[in-house]
């Protein structure tokens, strides 16, 4: 099976798609491209990528929304070009669950950097989790290690993507303990890339919106001011 990472490029402007198809291409990866959320969402659904360079700037359904939606579903790395002038672009983007971020007009040699840290990044996600708890529970939630699932008062169970289940795993393994970013940096996908510390806020939010009641006012994962972050809700362990 080839496991030449597979990057999809997502960008309105056909000479942009080309340009960095090629370049990709050149540099050992293999390439996607699509010219607009229909698209994007085909490929998608079509066969593993590794990777989506997103631009944000796009009619229909732009770079941000499409940024939102996939967050939902997936923790495929993305990558956001946005345009130079555009800083509210640039952090509600990273708010919404992106990697990283790219300003045009940039030189593709930096973009293929970004694009190979983070690779090393997800590639450091696969090793297993360090728990060997079967199920931890708090609150409403229980969380099955073994099969990686979510599952709410009810029995509902839903998929923890990788990122979260690391997380979230981290903070039921240490209740009451601050983690500063570092830690969970260290602890969730490790330093072999070097990493954009802000991806940790970024995830915490995401974690925030599956299991607080509130992810406004969070009861759980509380924020440490200066500090990092600490799970402060009970937490029982079930071997």
């Amino acid at each position: 099976m080839d496991r030449t990472p597979h990057i999809l490029v997502v960008d309105d402007h056909r000479e942009i798609r080309e340009l960095l198809a090629k370049y990709f291409v050149k540099n050992g990866l293999r390439v996607s491209t699509a010219n607009g959320g229909a698209e994007m969402r085909h490929v998608l659904r079509g066969g593993a990528i590794d990777l989506v360079v997103l631009d944000i700037m796009m009619p229909g359904e732009d770079g941000l929304t499409l940024c939102r939606q996939t967050r939902q579903t997936s923790d495929v790395p993305i990558v956001l070009l946005t345009a130079v002038s555009e800083e509210t672009d640039r952090i509600v983007g990273l708010e919404l669950g992106a990697d990283d971020y790219l300003t045009k007009p940039f030189n593709p040699r930096e973009l293929l950097a970004r694009v190979r840290a983070i690779l090393r990044r997800a590639a450091a996600q696969t090793r297993p989790a360090e728990t060997e708890a079967k199920r931890y529970r708090f609150g409403a939630w229980t969380v099955d290690t073994v099969r990686r699932v979510l599952i709410d008062a009810t029995g509902d169970e839903s998929a923890l993507g990788t990122a979260e289940f690391r997380l979230l795993t981290a903070f039921l393994a240490r209740p009451g303990i601050t983690l500063s970013r570092d830690q969970l940096l260290d602890i969730t996908v490790g330093r072999q890339a070097q990493i954009f510390d802000r991806s940790i806020d970024n995830l915490v939010s995401r974690l925030r919106r599956r299991i607080e009641r509130d992810p406004q006012e969070p009861d759980l994962i509380k924020t440490v001011w200066g500090e990092g972050y600490t799970f402060a809700g009970s937490v029982e362990v079930i071997e």
